[in-house]
């Protein structure tokens, strides 16, 4: 029984969502279809990236996950099919799948779509169920579409390393309004060595001194900072907002190669908040 699972942007207030597991189950009858979200954004990319990536490792081998966010921003006519690890990955192609992957996957390849003819989301979310028939019914990649290597490349933001400082980004900000960075437990404790720190953020540079293991340990009005279930940091108050409270955002626009010039970013806000770590 094939596992296809669904991250969209479409949101749950549309009939396209219902139409397209239709679409699935006449081909595939006996799919079993798991929605991961359809709320994502259709231009914040690492906050999409972040959502699929953490979720994805949590299914077995073989799965088939579609991501439609932001179809129409380039021609439609080029759909992708990956193998991401053990699993595949269905998509547009708009950089969301390197954003996914964190590097150019090995194997890709183009779906084959109708040419000339008017492309409206349906009709790619059928040639995607098509690829999905032919996969759960043993087809190979190679038997579901063409190997390609041209393709559209964005790649998530880094945080940035000096001897005694990290400096991340803020990636998601969740329904509670915790914050999370794009800095990893391992990324912060070996850069630490043991060190005492302070986590900094915000315009009035808040500081953090302690990575908590929870919040139930915290006072009501404590800024907390953990590594979440992701195994990233996570900024918070316990019973607060914290994004809200200080208006910290995160990323809500990307380029294809995140590199911009000191004088282009001097001509717009910076569409990221930062997060500071420094070691003693």
């Amino acid at each position: 029984m094939a596992i296809i699972t669904l991250s969209t942007d479409i949101g749950i207030n549309d009939f396209v969502i219902g139409a397209f597991k239709g679409q699935l189950l006449t081909l595939q009858p006996n799919a079993q279809i798991v929605d991961i979200t359809h709320q994502l954004s259709s231009t914040n990319f690492a906050e999409a990236a972040y959502i699929c990536v953490h979720a994805f490792k949590y299914y077995p081998e073989e799965t088939i996950h579609i991501v439609l966010v932001n179809l129409f921003e380039f021609d439609p006519s080029q759909l992708l099919l990956a193998k991401y690890g053990k699993q595949y990955i269905l998509c547009p192609d708009n950089g969301i799948l390197t954003m996914i992957c964190k590097q150019k996957p090995g194997n890709v390849f183009r779906l084959p779509v109708k040419n000339g003819a008017k492309i409206t989301t349906l009709q790619c979310l059928e040639y995607f169920s098509i690829a999905v028939h032919k996969l759960a019914t043993g087809r190979s990649p190679l038997q579901v579409g063409q190997p390609i290597d041209n393709f559209v490349e964005r790649y998530p933001m880094r945080p940035t390393f000096g001897d005694n400082w990290i400096e991340g980004q803020i990636i998601f900000i969740d329904r509670f309004e915790n914050v999370v960075g794009n800095i990893s437990e391992e990324e912060f404790e070996e850069c630490r060595k043991g060190r005492d720190y302070k986590i900094i953020f915000g315009r009035s540079n808040n500081i953090i001194t302690k990575v908590q293991e929870n919040y139930s340990i915290s006072d009501n009005s404590e800024y907390i900072a953990t590594f979440n279930s992701a195994g990233m940091l996570e900024l918070s108050i316990k019973n607060g907002n914290l994004a809200g409270l200080f208006g910290l955002k995160g990323s809500k626009e990307y380029t294809s190669s995140y590199a911009e010039t000191q004088e282009e970013s001097g001509k717009r806000n910076w569409f990221y908040k930062t997060i500071r770590v420094f070691f003693e």
